[in-house]
């Protein structure tokens, strides 16, 4: 394994740590996650805009208001 230098705001760190350690995991292991995820999803937004354009064709028939839209 190879070790890197990143900069990165004190505060930051301290309060990722300390979430990590609330979800039992280090901040280390989650870097190692969050590249492994990165370098995997590189097609997401060729995907996404392929998806758009087979679905363009949808229409909710009227316009929706903003609490509509957040409603759950």
């Amino acid at each position: 394994m190879k070790n890197i230098t990143f900069n990165i705001d004190e505060d930051v760190i301290e309060k990722a740590r300390a979430k990590a350690q609330m979800n039992k995991t280090t901040l280390n292991s989650l870097v190692k996650e969050w590249l492994s995820d990165y370098i995997k999803n590189t097609n997401i937004p060729r995907e996404l805009d392929s998806f758009m354009s087979k679905t363009n064709y949808v229409e909710a028939g009227r316009s929706f208001s903003r609490d509509e839209y957040n409603e759950r």
